[in-house]
């Protein structure tokens, strides 16, 4: 199963937040996408390297938003 859905749901998002003057969520949910965009791209599925080429320990991916 692709996880291309994803970058609809953050797309329709997006959407959401601009109509709506959310320009920071805006902004940040393109910054999710890019990242959703390349995870996908690397062929990540289930427990594989994130875009910092570590394991999480937890499973979670971390980092600043």
């Amino acid at each position: 199963m692709t996880h291309d859905w994803i970058i609809d749901v953050l797309t329709d998002l997006k959407t959401f937040a601009r109509a709506n003057a959310m320009n920071a969520l805006a902004e940040q949910l393109d910054e999710a996408q890019l990242i959703a965009q390349m995870e996908i791209a690397s062929g990540a599925e289930g427990g594989a390297f994130g875009i910092c080429g570590e394991l999480p320990r937890n499973g979670r991916v971390t980092g600043a938003a």
